[in-house]
């Protein structure tokens, strides 16, 4: 028939359909080709495997904000003027040694830094401080006259005033509360009770010194005052540990050292307590009673010029 369409002839609209839709299945299988161009972040994404990181979502867009490649180190800490090592020296005796870092509270000794020797007036510093503390938390001011027999015990060592603050912090109960104030673990109250012939090691002499260095022994109000005093030790007192430094470094360490001569034991003892702006120390000897102080106080030194780093 005239203007009739054949049967099974695709119609021009039709034709036109079908490749649409071929086109379109194209498209979108090139989409889902790995590496393809017309890839999609989702195909992407969806195809990455294990343990690949997807870097479209975790990646910032933001160059500004993005990490650095390696986080800056922390500073580290000047080290200590003392070298820990195992000294051999020409020494007669008993010495042991132990020095307290401040910063980190670390502790370095001899191998015997744990064993204990009677203080002497070492122990002085502890019983001003404990004087100072307990006033002050009594709501008192010690007079001029107190302060100026504290300033004797500490610069000049004065035996009968130290007598008499021990008196007044009870005795052997502030040497207990010594003990447990400052965290030692080696020291003993003494058999007699006496302030003299209390037992301390050289690394509860390194405590003890950062008790006193950190306020805890004589409270915030006097810590500073105690430690100016300790720093102006004279007269036959001053010797020992801060005498190995240089003199301008000389002033800046607080100190307070022990001396006497046991007849019982026929021995010396000698004792040097000091504190530095990142450290404390403890230095004790002991040997034959016909030695006399000299050499005792001298090898304190000696002790501590072994000990210390070279350049300082």
């Amino acid at each position: 028939m005239a203007g009739g369409r054949r049967s099974g002839e695709a119609s021009p609209l039709r034709l036109i359909a079908i490749a649409v839709i071929l086109i379109g299945l194209v498209l979108v299988s090139l989409r889902l080709l790995p590496g393809s161009p017309f890839q999609s972040d989702a195909a992407a994404r969806w195809g990455a495997g294990a343990g690949q990181q997807d870097r479209s979502t975790s990646a910032p867009s933001d160059r500004s904000s993005r990490p650095s490649a390696q986080p800056s180190p922390s500073p580290s800490l000047e080290p200590l003027p003392f070298a820990a090592k195992d000294l051999d020296l020409d020494i007669e005796g008993w010495y042991s040694w132990s020095v307290l870092d401040r910063r980190t509270g670390a502790i370095i000794g001899s191998d015997n830094m744990d064993e204990t020797s009677t203080t002497a007036s070492m122990i002085k510093s502890w019983i001003v401080a404990d004087y100072l503390r307990r006033a002050d938390e009594n709501g008192q001011t010690p007079s001029d006259a107190k302060l100026a027999d504290a300033t004797r015990i500490i610069r000049d060592s004065d035996n009968t005033r130290a007598e008499q603050f021990y008196n007044s912090v009870g005795r052997s109960a502030s040497i207990k509360r010594l003990i447990s104030m400052c965290g030692l673990t080696d020291s003993k109250v003494a058999p007699d009770g006496g302030w003299s012939r209390t037992a301390l090691s050289p690394r509860d002499t390194a405590r003890m010194a950062n008790c006193i260095a950190e306020g805890k022994a004589a409270g915030p109000k006097w810590t500073k005052w105690l430690l100016n005093e300790m720093r102006l030790v004279r007269g036959t007192g001053d010797f020992g540990i801060r005498k190995a430094f240089p003199a301008a470094e000389q002033k800046q360490i607080a100190i307070k050292n022990g001396w006497i001569d046991r007849t019982k034991e026929q021995e010396m003892h000698i004792n040097c307590l000091a504190i530095g702006d990142t450290w404390t120390m403890g230095v004790m000897v002991r040997y034959p009673i016909d030695m006399g102080y000299e050499y005792g106080m001298k090898n304190c030194q000696k002790i501590t010029e072994a000990l210390l780093r070279p350049g300082v």
